[in-house]
């Protein structure tokens, strides 16, 4: 099992290895946020991060590339506040929310980009 295991993990390094995070993608990402959603635990909210896109991009795409090419991302973006969202029905029956989770939008952006090379 611990052969199968270490398999598995030079096969998703190598995977990784092949994702080129481009200036362009970045840009692409940021101009397309949705400002009306929420922030994450971070507290970067999306419409700032449109608003700065330009002067920011070359900071994250060296960040995202180097998260890629090494296999590690930042703790704080793995972290996420849970939200109770509530359906319908009466307000006092804990079965009538979901939870949601809020997440860093700056590791939605990674993680989106990484899903784009997978999926394109």
């Amino acid at each position: 099992a611990k052969k199968f295991m270490k398999d598995q993990e030079d096969n998703g390094s190598e995977q990784l290895r092949e994702i080129n995070i481009s200036k362009e993608m970045v840009l692409d990402k940021l101009s397309g946020l949705k400002t009306d959603k929420s922030p994450g635990p971070d507290g970067l909210h999306p419409r700032v991060l449109k608003e700065v896109a330009t002067e920011i991009v070359d900071g994250m795409s060296i960040i995202f590339q180097t998260s890629v090419d090494t296999g590690k991302v930042p703790n704080d973006w793995k972290i996420a506040n849970v939200t109770p969202l509530f359906k319908k029905g009466g307000r006092e029956n804990r079965e009538n929310y979901r939870p949601v989770s809020l997440m860093s939008v700056v590791g939605k952006i990674l993680e989106c980009s990484v899903l784009e090379h997978f999926q394109g």
